[in-house]
């Protein structure tokens, strides 16, 4: 089930983009029995091309049903994404898509900073850090780029617009799983 599932997100990420370039949309067979599509859901589309990052958007806590959850945020990686250009009609081909799965979020309950440290789980935990109008979140994913704990909660801090060092009592962190699906890269001419 996990193999097509993955395959109908997938399908679905593209195909709303390339609609949104006003390219042929890939066919997306979904089955009869897929009522999962229509259970609110909550998911991440990471764009990149040669291996680098060309986008990333996506939805924190399940609001929407599933199916409109990956195609608004397949839609927003490839052209919302304020890091990054649009992306262009000749980049798609090119371009490989990871739909990523989140669960429900977790209050993540800590008594400090070293607490936290001690207690993630690298390459497992997504992770959700706010103090006040900051915010920020590293999907677990980002634990391959950044396996230590104390690196990875820095980067985070500073992704969320507070300093590498900072910390305060007030800081509320969440945890989340994904499970995630990525195209291969021969999966559409690369």
């Amino acid at each position: 089930m996990n193999r097509e599932r993955g395959r109908i997100l997938l399908g679905l990420a593209r195909a709303a983009i390339a609609e949104a370039l006003g390219l042929p949309a890939p066919m997306v067979r979904i089955p009869d029995d897929a009522t999962w599509l229509a259970e609110p859901g909550a998911t991440f589309v990471t764009l990149t091309r040669d291996g680098q990052l060309r986008g990333c958007i996506g939805s924190l806590q399940a609001r929407r049903p599933l199916i409109e959850d990956v195609r608004a945020n397949a839609v927003a990686a490839a052209f919302h994404d304020p890091r990054f250009p649009p992306l262009g009609a000749d980049e798609l081909e090119r371009t490989d898509i990871e739909v990523s799965l989140l669960s429900p979020m977790q209050p993540f309950i800590v008594e400090n900073e070293a607490d936290a440290i001690r207690r993630l789980r690298p390459g497992v935990d997504g992770v959700v850090l706010e103090f006040g109008p900051h915010k920020g979140t590293f999907l677990p994913q980002v634990w391959e780029q950044l396996p230590d704990p104390a690196t990875f909660l820095a980067h985070l801090k500073q992704k969320a617009g507070l300093p590498p060092d900072f910390w305060h009592p007030d800081v509320r962190l969440f945890t989340y799983e994904v499970e995630k699906f990525r195209e291969r890269e021969d999966d559409h001419g690369q």
